[in-house]
């Protein structure tokens, strides 16, 4: 009789919890589909963000170039993103993240095939890569700022082509796509070194096969100023960077948690950290507080925090920021006394704000940083990953460069560089004659008779 009245005591006990506990358990599942569909939106809103920088970009490559040649650094920024997209989608993106191959390369998923969304969670396929096709044109398109002014249209393409789909992808395989450097324990959360250093390092070699621009150096070797033509453009092409970067650093939770906010605040506060320290340097270098060079230095800030963003406190931010500011001037002396033309100092940003902000993260990391007493087991893992992209990226972009060189040719004529590349490569000016008459290309038509015409 006990166990008849405990047996019927519980089936009436689940009959009243039961629907309380379906309806708990729906109340799960609902929070988490909105949760999984929350993720989606966020990173596809950073990688808006992402695409959007190639604005700046463009406006900071245009400001610290020539006007002669800003319609060329337009249409190079345009075939980056245009070209990469299609580059990646064919071939890089699997190299990078197919689910077959080993920790080198991956050796499926060419034009996404093969792949599922299961594969990229919390996110999916197609915003997954949207994301990472984002990035591939960041590494691409900081090639161009240190090959600016000097360089045929034809052969840039070719190169920005191969680097996005093969040169990029590859290294993003060792860290993000789960390969060695990943087994190694290395830390970049959002590519100061897979995506930075890697166009500042294929920067740096297509600037030593290209040559400097003809005038930079006198006979002395001491170089001259070849000043840009718009500072405004370098100012606004600067924060839209930096508004871009809110896309680049927290979109790299891949998830819109409360690690968002703690990623932003690192990032901005690296950014400013690296202007102020930039702008005080050359102050007390040339007496003088240069806009363009302090622009540099919050990008240089930027660049420095990307790896560590995630993984290190405020005040480490700060100081991550701030000697990235030192580093991008010393870097931008060091280049030009050794003969290496960059007319928008995209090595110096990229290349060794890239190497510094990835060592950095093996000092400040708050769990495994040497200075808050987690060894130098990361400090060593993080120099090897810092090493090995440098020695593939110089090796292979470098034979591209000279590839190029001895196939279709990788400079411009003389007389082409003079005149500007506007016209001869594109056909018209950037300007028209209203704002720059003296413009090659802009020389008014001569007046012509009502009879003769």
């Amino acid at each position: 009789m006990r166990n008849k009245v405990m047996t019927m005591t519980g089936l009436a006990a689940l009959a009243l919890l039961g629907p309380l506990a379906g309806s708990a358990l729906a109340q799960e599942l609902d929070a988490a589909r909105v949760q999984a569909n929350l993720d989606v939106i966020f990173v596809f809103l950073a990688a808006v963000l992402v695409i959007f920088m190639q604005a700046g970009f463009a406006l900071v490559e245009a400001g610290l170039t020539r006007a002669k040649n800003v319609a060329n650094i337009m249409m190079k920024n345009l075939m980056d993103f245009s070209g990469g997209v299609i580059a990646f989608f064919a071939v890089g993106f699997g190299l990078a993240y197919g689910t077959a191959g080993n920790g080198f390369l991956g050796t499926n998923g060419f034009f996404l095939r093969g792949l599922s969304d299961a594969d990229f969670s919390p996110a999916n396929l197609a915003v997954g890569f949207l994301f990472q096709v984002a990035f591939a044109a960041t590494a691409a398109t900081i090639v161009s700022g240190a090959m600016a002014e000097r360089t045929k249209f034809k052969a840039y393409f070719v190169y920005s082509l191969l680097i996005t789909g093969l040169v990029y992808p590859i290294v993003v395989r060792w860290l993000w796509g789960g390969g060695w450097l990943a087994d190694l324990g290395m830390i970049d959360f959002a590519g100061s070194t897979i995506v930075h250093s890697v166009g500042g390092w294929a920067a740096l070699m297509g600037a030593v096969v290209l040559g400097p621009r003809l005038g930079k150096y006198g006979k002395d070797g001491r170089p001259r100023a070849i000043p840009g033509h718009s500072v405004p453009f370098v100012v606004l092409g600067t924060f839209m960077l930096l508004i871009g970067w809110y896309g680049f650093n927290p979109g790299s939770q891949l998830a819109a948690d409360q690690m968002v906010p703690h990623i932003a605040l690192t990032t901005t506060l690296a950014a400013v950290a690296g202007a102020v320290a930039t702008m005080i340097t050359i102050w007390f270098r040339s007496g003088k507080p240069d806009v363009a060079m302090t622009a540099n230095g919050l990008l240089a800030g930027l660049v420095s925090i990307t790896a560590g963003t995630a993984a290190v406190d405020e005040l480490a931010a700060l100081a991550i920021g701030a000697i990235g500011g030192v580093l991008v001037v010393a870097g931008v002396v060091l280049f030009d006394r050794i003969r290496i033309d960059d007319p928008v100092g995209a090595i110096s940003v990229h290349g060794v704000c890239g190497a510094w902000g990835t060592l950095a993260v093996g000092l400040f990391a708050s769990e495994g940083g040497l200075l808050s007493g987690g060894g130098a087991g990361l400090l060593g893992a993080q120099a090897v990953g810092v090493l090995a992209v440098f020695g593939w990226v110089t090796v292979t972009s470098g034979l591209i460069f000279l590839g190029i060189k001895a196939t279709i040719g990788l400079r411009v004529s003389p007389e082409e560089e003079i005149q500007g590349l506007d016209v001869l490569e594109h056909g018209a000016p950037g300007y028209g004659p209203e704002i720059s008459p003296a413009l090659p290309g802009n020389a008014a038509p001569a007046l012509r008779s009502p009879v003769s015409s």
